[in-house]
């Protein structure tokens, strides 16, 4: 990929007149290759933004099919996709908003037997999953595949953002070592205020930016929670824990 062409000039002349990205930075927004993991209620944002900020490849994993209770918050779906797979329709509506965007579909979970080789072509992976499992899943694909890990999770009205394994910054497991067996992340018991997941994944949207462009203060090294409710947000330090990046340790778990 060269330069810019007319067309691409004119539809992202709003970023190109922009200091902080220009010409160059929409090149590499061209250039870059995104992996979001889930087309629910965070991957929705996600997905919508960079296909529309002009990112060149987007792919988009999750095995669920839309249903009713979707729709209150995974705003890219409507009624006539019930019963379609997200992945499928997200890439389809996507095309029709920006046809230079390439989307590659995988209708499938992650899991530690697929993530190392499909993160492998991508050099940003987003988390827009809902359940804490797959979560470690792409916290250790990342640390071995060498990429950065933009991670959002919400609960009731609350959510919150960090950036991980970016340029050596602390992990997933830094801050959650282990899984916490007691805990839950069943929207069907807890609930969920529709506009968080829609904050939240319009956030990872900002920070994948601010990744390829160079420009903002990426969110590595500090947790942000922010609570729609009050508009409060605050911030948690997050120490890098070296034991966390042991690779022979990491590479057990997708051996098993």
């Amino acid at each position: 990929m060269g330069e810019l062409s007319d067309n691409e000039r004119s539809r992202y002349q709003r970023h190109i007149i922009l200091g902080e990205i220009g010409e160059k930075g929409q090149e590499k927004i061209r250039k870059s290759k995104v992996f979001v993991a889930g087309a629910g209620g965070l991957g929705c944002p996600v997905i919508q933004y960079l296909t529309a900020t002009g990112v060149g490849k987007i792919g988009i994993m999750d095995d669920d099919k839309i249903d009713a209770s979707n729709l209150q918050r995974q705003v890219l779906y409507g009624t006539n996709d019930l019963g379609r797979h997200k992945s499928v329709v997200a890439a389809q509506l996507m095309r029709e908003m920006n046809s230079n965007v390439d989307f590659e579909i995988f209708n499938a979970r992650i899991d530690y037997g697929n993530a190392l080789a499909i993160v492998g072509s991508y050099d940003i992976l987003v988390d827009c999953t809902d359940n804490f499992k797959a979560r470690y899943v792409l916290n250790d694909a990342a640390v071995l595949s060498g990429k950065p890990l933009v991670h959002a999770s919400v609960f009731k009205y609350q959510g919150q953002l960090s950036v991980f394994n970016y340029k050596q910054g602390p992990s997933y497991r830094c801050l959650f070592p282990l899984p916490d067996e007691t805990m839950s992340d069943n929207t069907d018991i807890l609930g969920i205020y529709s506009i968080i997941p829609g904050i939240l994944g319009l956030l990872q949207a900002n920070e994948v930016i601010k990744i390829i462009t160079g420009s903002g203060e990426v969110l590595s090294g500090k947790l942000l929670l922010y609570n729609a409710f009050t508009n409060q947000t605050s911030f948690i330090k997050i120490t890098r824990n070296n034991s966390n990046f042991d690779r022979d340790e990491l590479i057990k778990s997708f051996s098993k």
